[in-house]
């Protein structure tokens, strides 16, 4: 069976219970703080009109640029077009020319032929990849070197025309004189004014003739080869870039 025993005393407990009444009397502690706002986002700056002027002028000048070269690419090309002629057009601006036609300077073949004795062998000069060289003398007693083209050379008549009539105009002191051609018997022949004293090459690689060869006559082979090639490059109305030279091809004349 339960039992309960209760104990007194005859004084008063004293502060028995101050410490609940005071927890109980005691104020709560204040909320915490709240942590503290992130400051406002601050707006971009609008870009400022210089930096706009200096886009502005960039954009304005690559694009000025571009068309002022579009512009000048095209006129350059204007220009080189109504300038520029094709061979085949000088030519036949040449052959054109009333001063010297191909017929004012056509040869028959009996000419040449009874001027070089039949191309005998006595007549004959020279002989290269071009072809053969034949003294010849016309009926006006004028001597001639006749040139007589390989056949194989592939040059069709009208090309050969044109070509004898450009180099017929070069006229030059230090150049042989073209007098005229021949296109018969699908023969192409040459023929140009006779030089007495042969090529270069005769005298120059000869033991014995080279001593003719003396300083004041090489100074002036030098000078009458220079003279001729400035005027085929420089002087005269067809530019013509010679680009053969050798000593079998300067022929020397009576000085």
């Amino acid at each position: 069976k339960p039992v309960c025993f209760f104990r007194w005393d005859g004084y008063a407990y004293l502060d028995a219970f101050d410490a609940f009444n005071n927890t109980l009397s005691r104020p709560s502690p204040p909320p915490p703080t709240p942590p503290p706002l992130p400051p406002p986002l601050t707006p971009p700056r609008p870009p400022s009109l210089g930096g706009k002027r200096i886009a502005t002028r960039a954009i304005v000048g690559i694009v000025v640029s571009a068309v002022t070269f579009v512009v000048l690419l095209a006129l350059g090309l204007v220009i080189w077009k109504r300038s520029y002629k094709p061979i085949k057009d000088i030519q036949t601006e040449y052959a054109d020319d009333d001063m010297t036609s191909p017929q004012s300077l056509q040869y028959d073949f009996e000419t040449i032929e009874v001027a070089t004795d039949k191309f005998s062998r006595s007549n004959k000069l020279g002989q290269g990849g071009f072809g053969e060289v034949y003294k010849g003398i016309l009926p006006n007693d004028t001597e001639i070197a006749v040139k007589r083209l390989s056949r194989n050379s592939g040059q069709g008549a009208q090309e050969f025309k044109n070509e004898v009539v450009i180099v017929a105009k070069l006229q030059h002191k230090n150049l042989v004189r073209l007098h005229g051609f021949c296109l018969e018997r699908d023969e192409q022949i040459l023929v140009y004014e006779f030089v007495p004293n042969k090529s270069l090459d005769y005298f120059l690689f000869d033991p014995t003739k080279k001593s003719q060869l003396d300083w004041k006559r090489r100074y002036n082979i030098i000078e009458g080869i220079t003279r001729g090639l400035l005027y085929l490059h420089q002087d005269s109305r067809l530019t013509i870039i010679h680009r053969d030279i050798k000593a079998s091809n300067i022929l020397l004349d009576a000085d």
